[in-house]
């Protein structure tokens, strides 16, 4: 028993006694923790103002309670943070008097006390010299004595940390930055430590010293009941523990929970992590704010020496359709209209993850509060920026926090809230699930190279354990649950039926290379009847890596990698024996096809149509949430060199991206090779000269980066210089690099090229995953061109911000490439796009 228990007890018979007021306000009262605690104060507050006068302090003389006694909350086992503050005009021994009559009563009563004793210059000299000190001093509320000496100095020391906050902010956040190393990221610990991990109660003081420098300011939104969730807690730590903790222990967090009224630990945990969250958002903004601020002020006398007083607006760069740079961050463009754009919250957060940029927390609330809900499907280019946002890597963690903080994800995912925050109290796992989903598809934004289709291991990798918000096998509850979110996302049935697969099966591989002999075909066979075919390994075996790696250390070795890479070839053996159709064969001409081919060979040039999918027909939302995103373009060519380049080059130009492209040639008919409108001298070079009848058609899907579309007479007219070699298409795309420069920061995975084998009997397949850029295909195209090969169709694809290409190519002799050949040349692209 401690000594402030027994003289409780002692006191217990005197109902004005200090200890005894204070044992009934903790132990009896019934009022919230927030009422609690200021009560506490005041009741402190006055027994030490009686002490105080009690001592015949002389004048000039203030008790001061600073840090969090200066704010009014006092936690059951909070000590007393005390300055006695004096003019200096009395003599040292009465004020050591009066100190020895305030600090001796506290003692006696087992209560810890951090005291000091200065006068207005000695507090503001060390405040100068100690961070910590300022810090508390900023919190100063007078108790007791000469109200006019705490005022005064509570003036001088705000006046101090507003002039000195170019100094003092850096320092501060250095302080922060290193707490959080030491102590972790309270949202994410078994058993945090609610004071000193990173969005913890510390966190929240330095966010109310910012405030307090006039520099900056936090999000206001949730930060004060995050801060009173935190605090409440403590107080049921104490109350439970007898002890003037912070930390939560495991063995503690029931009895916390029950104090608290809470179901269990979980609940407890995962209100304590959504308050950790809230104040460690608010941190990253208000720091982020706070070195922009600073920044400009350091950059204002040079601009202002180089261009005079004035001052430009800030310079917004274009990211995407509504979403621009401003200062660092990834901000709306003038031209929104969120109110308009359902997609929106999701083209800006891909955006700003693609360019590594923050998102503006003002852009969020605009997006949060205008923007109306996405239909039940969605529509195609909202599942394509979803998967944009996944495959950013490292960067989609912050821009992720970002919608959370808006509410955004549960609104677009909302199985999500299930998982929200919620502890996974298996010593293997460093993250909540929901933040272990993101994590998963982070690293799997690594692994994208390694399969046919990113968007569904980026998608699977985010959606691979949202059973675990349910009972029961949350493997068996994911691929319910997958099933129906995948739809709604807008995927087809086909894509869906994978996605369901691989969240079922997601642990598969690891479980079986780990636990049962590889070399028992029964093992192999096993798998493979699970997983039925090579696509779906693929994806299998990439999410099984990722979800490893985002485990935790513990969870994926070289070890293990081994079994699971060897267990994945084995079923990948006996999956193999079916050869693919060749897609260029999968159909024939379209109607409209066949007519711009045909005028494409008598007019001897270029022809294209530019059109709104399904324009003229009636709509279908189902059709229209898959069909991709973009706008179709048609081009007809007479078969020549350079066409793939030359059009690629020309879409890149005009900012247009390209999401699915399909390149083969056609031989026209011999009916429709003349008619009576066809002149008999088209000039030689052309599709009618030396007889030839080959038509190159090429059938894109596009769209707009940011901005309308381009004019289709203007494309072609750009498409008739390129083709005859008058328009620049290399030197015009190096300018606007030079104009917007890469940014350097987002990480991605280096490109693959290969040469699939078996792929086809009449050319060689080189398939190319990269990430997309702006000209990507017109390098592409210009590198195969380069080495002399004809490329005899192409398929292409964007998902998301990945390109899977493949492009059927043969030699001079209209063969496949001999092997070293085809293996120089898939070499080379690589370089190329290295």
């Amino acid at each position: 028993m401690t000594s402030l228990d027994q003289r409780q007890e002692t006191e217990d018979a005197e109902p004005g006694g200090y200890a005894a007021a204070r044992l009934r306000l903790l132990h009896e009262n019934a009022e919230d923790g927030r009422a609690r605690r200021q009560a506490l104060a005041t009741l402190t507050d006055s027994w030490l103002a009686e002490l105080f006068d009690a001592a015949a302090a002389p004048r000039g003389v203030a008790l001061v309670a600073v840090g969090g006694y200066g704010r009014g909350e006092l936690s059951p086992r909070s000590d007393l943070d005390l300055l006695l503050l004096h003019d200096g005009r009395a003599e040292p021994r009465a004020i050591a008097a009066v100190a020895d009559r305030v600090w001796y009563p506290v003692w006696d009563l087992g209560l810890d006390l951090d005291h000091s004793v200065r006068t207005p210059d000695e507090a503001r000299k060390t405040a100068g010299e100690d961070l910590k000190v300022h810090l508390g001093l900023l919190d100063a509320r007078h108790v007791a004595g000469d109200l006019g000496l705490t005022t005064a100095l509570r003036s001088t020391v705000f006046a101090d940390w507003r002039n000195q906050a170019p100094k003092r902010l850096p320092a501060l956040h250095d302080l922060c930055v290193e707490r959080a190393e030491r102590h972790g990221e309270l949202q994410f610990l078994l058993e945090p430590d609610l004071k000193e991990a990173r969005g913890g109660l510390r966190d929240a003081t330095a966010l109310r010293a910012v405030a307090a420098s006039w520099l900056a300011d936090a999000p206001r939104a949730g930060l004060d009941e995050a801060r009173r969730t935190l605090l409440d807690v403590r107080d049921a730590l104490h109350l439970a523990t007898g002890r003037a903790t912070d930390r939560l222990a495991l063995q503690e967090q029931d009895q916390v929970a029950a104090h608290l009224g809470l179901l269990d630990a979980d609940a407890l945990l995962r209100q304590v992590y959504e308050a950790a969250r809230t104040l460690a958002y608010a941190g990253d903004v208000t720091w982020r704010e706070v070195q922009r601020v600073l920044r400009a002020r350091s950059l204002r006398p040079r601009l202002r020496a180089v261009f005079g007083a004035g001052r430009g607006a800030p310079e917004r760069t274009p990211l995407a359709d509504g979403v621009v740079e401003q200062e660092g961050e990834a901000v709306l463009a003038r031209t929104a209209r969120p109110e308009r754009d359902a997609v929106l919250p999701l083209r800006a957060a891909a955006a700003a993850a693609q360019a590594a940029l923050p998102l503006s927390p003002h852009a969020v609330r605009r997006l949060a509060t205008a923007c109306p809900p996405l239909p039940t499907t969605w529509p195609a280019e909202a599942r394509e920026e979803l998967v944009t946002l996944l495959g950013a890597g490292r960067p989609t963690v912050e821009v992720w926090e970002a919608l959370e903080a808006g509410g955004l994800v549960t609104r677009l995912l909302p199985d999500w809230e299930r998982v929200r925050c919620r502890p996974q109290r298996n010593a293997v796992h460093t993250w909540t699930v929901d933040r272990h989903l993101v994590e998963t598809a982070v690293r799997a934004a690594a692994l994208t190279r390694r399969v046919s289709r990113p968007d569904l291991l980026l998608v699977a990798a985010l959606l691979h354990d949202l059973g675990k918000g349910w009972p029961g096998d949350h493997s068996v509850a994911g691929e319910i649950i997958v099933r129906d979110v995948a739809a709604r996302i807008g995927f087809d049935a086909t894509d869906v039926a994978t996605l369901a697969t691989v969240v079922r099966h997601h642990l598969l591989l690891v479980e079986t290379a780990t636990r049962r002999d590889l070399d028992d075909p029964a093992t192999v066979r096993g798998v493979a009847d699970a997983v039925r075919d090579i696509a779906t390994l693929e994806l299998l075996h990439a999410l099984t890596e990722a979800d490893a790696l985002a485990t935790g250390p513990a969870a994926w070795s070289a070890w293990r990698a081994s079994l699971v890479d060897d267990l994945a070839a084995r079923v990948a053996a006996a999956l193999s024996g079916a050869e693919p159709p060749e897609p260029e064969e999968a159909a024939a001409l379209t109607a409209e096809q066949e007519r711009l081919a045909v005028e494409a060979y008598r007019t001897a040039g270029p022809v294209l149509t530019l059109r709104t999918r399904h324009e003229g027909e009636p709509g279908d939302a189902e059709a229209d949430a898959q069909a991709p995103v973009g706008v179709e373009l048609l081009v007809a060519v007479p078969d020549q060199p350079g066409v793939l380049p030359a059009v690629a080059g020309v879409l890149a130009m005009h900012r247009l991206t390209v999401r699915t492209a399909e390149f083969r040639g056609t031989e026209i008919p011999g009916e429709l090779r003349t008619a009576p409108d066809v002149p008999r001298d088209v000039a030689s070079g052309g599709a009618r000269a030396g007889d030839a009848t080959a038509v190159l058609v090429l059938d894109w899907r596009v769209s707009a980066a940011y901005g309308s579309l381009p004019q289709a007479t203007r494309l072609r007219a750009d498409l008739v210089r390129a083709l005859d070699g008058s328009l620049d298409i290399r030197g015009r795309l190096a300018e606007r690099d030079a104009a917007y420069p890469r940014r350097k920061g987002l990480s991605v995975p280096p490109p693959r090229v290969r040469v699939a084998p078996a792929a086809s009997h009449s050319a060689t397949v080189i398939e190319v995953r990269a990430q997309d850029a702006p000209g990507l295909l017109h390098r592409l195209g210009q590198a195969l061109e380069n080495a002399g090969v004809r490329v005899r169709s192409a398929h292409a694809s964007t998902l998301g911000a990945n390109a899977v290409d493949a492009f059927y190519v043969t030699g001079p002799d209209g063969g496949p490439l001999a092997p070293d050949v085809a293996s120089a040349l898939a070499s080379e692209l690589e370089r190329t796009l290295g």
